[in-house]
């Protein structure tokens, strides 16, 4: 199969968006122990969120530097590292440990975020081939996984120390594929001395849409819910299903999107992506049932699914490799600023309109990426190229 062959191709960079979501999907559902066992409130714990966000975006910002530094071996060693850090948060008994911990992962998960996405960036231009949706899916599945089975361990009397060094395990054994299936940079690209790095008015249009798939992503998984509770009356597990349904969706999304891409450009891909999302949300927004809400949440996570990654490939394919991996860089800050964003844009208008007005906000901003960013994108890429 098809798939098969190019997880295969990308299982160095498959191993690390494995490992990254191990963690995430971990951490999230060990969220309601970890908070009474360092002994902080929503808001205190919300704050270490923050700090935790902002070492994220200052170690992405500082990435193609590791890159640099280590190579063919990036992979491998902040594959290693991630796994070490993991082990933190689940061992601190206090807010002071817990915050440093939490620092030290997202800082790990950050660089190695920047790393991986410019290693499969390179492997594209390589094998001439699509790979960035696959791995995104990769990410999707093992975030899912990570966070049914920690639910599980849970359920079963172990507590986040145990769960969290369980999940450093297996991102240890991730780390020995990272480092056997290496991606090196070409040898072509990396000779040329002409080419100039991307300017920012080509990767800001990209790191925009980048943003608002990742806020409208962050607004669904964390708003989704009370707006099935609070405006449809669904109980506590039928509003779970809300962003339940949006990590099913985006990893089938991304998977389909694998097969599309390779046939489809980015430029194509991302505006239909986005009409999708756009429509989505605002059916969820609108729904008069629970039904109808589920569909429309479906209809968002297939949209969203593919829109950062197939950005992040049309950037990464427009410049040489030597600055692939700064391009990346600079793209993921941008991008990365929507889960700052997203979190007191939907509460700011969910209390002064009402939760179904925020989601209607953000089917908005997807349909605006084809109205005018999409636009602007493709303009500076033909000017690029030209």
């Amino acid at each position: 199969m098809t798939i098969l062959r190019d997880l295969y191709l990308s299982r160095g960079p498959a191993a690390a968006f494995a490992g990254i979501g191990a963690y995430w999907g971990s951490f999230a559902a060990l969220v309601p122990v970890l908070k009474p066992q360092v002994g902080l409130s929503d808001g205190q714990f919300g704050i270490v969120l923050l700090i935790g966000a902002v070492g994220a975006v200052m170690a992405m910002w500082l990435a193609p530097l590791a890159e640099r530094l280590l190579g063919a071996r990036t992979l491998g060693v902040l594959t290693a590292i991630l796994a070490a850090t993991t082990l933190l948060p689940g061992h601190a008994n206090w807010a002071g440990p817990f915050t440093l911990a939490v620092l030290c992962v997202t800082m790990a998960s950050g660089t190695l975020d920047v790393a991986m996405n410019a290693r499969v960036s390179a492997l594209e231009a390589q094998v001439r081939r699509s790979l960035m949706n696959l791995n995104h899916a990769v990410f999707s599945v093992s975030y899912a996984a990570s966070a049914v089975m920690t639910g599980l361990a849970r359920e079963a009397g172990f507590g986040p120390a145990a769960i969290l060094t369980g999940v450093a395990v297996v991102i240890a054994l991730l780390v020995l594929q990272a480092a056997a299936a290496p991606v090196r940079d070409s040898p072509t690209d990396a000779d040329e001395t002409g080419a100039m790095p991307l300017p920012w008015s080509v990767l800001l249009p990209g790191g925009v849409i980048i943003l608002i798939a990742f806020m409208s992503e962050q607004a669904t998984e964390g708003w989704s819910a009370l707006h099935l509770e609070r405006n449809l009356g669904a109980g506590a597990a039928q509003g779970a299903l809300g962003p339940a349904l949006l990590g099913i969706t985006m990893a089938v999304g991304r998977l389909a999107g694998h097969v599309v891409a390779n046939r489809l450009s980015e430029r194509v891909v991302i505006r239909w992506a986005a009409l999708t999302a756009g429509t989505g949300a605002c059916i969820g927004a609108l729904a008069p049932t629970l039904a109808v809400a589920y569909l429309g949440f479906s209809i968002l996570g297939l949209g969203l699914s593919v829109m950062a990654p197939m950005a992040l490939a049309w950037i990464g394919r427009m410049v040489p490799d030597r600055y692939r991996s700064l391009a990346i860089s600079r793209v993921s800050v941008v991008g990365y600023a929507g889960f700052f964003v997203g979190p007191p844009l939907m509460g700011f208008l969910s209390e002064g309109f009402g939760l179904a007005t925020s989601f209607l906000v953000i089917g908005g901003l997807l349909f605006g990426v084809v109205a005018f960013v999409l636009p602007v994108l493709v303009r500076r890429a033909a000017l690029r190229t030209a």
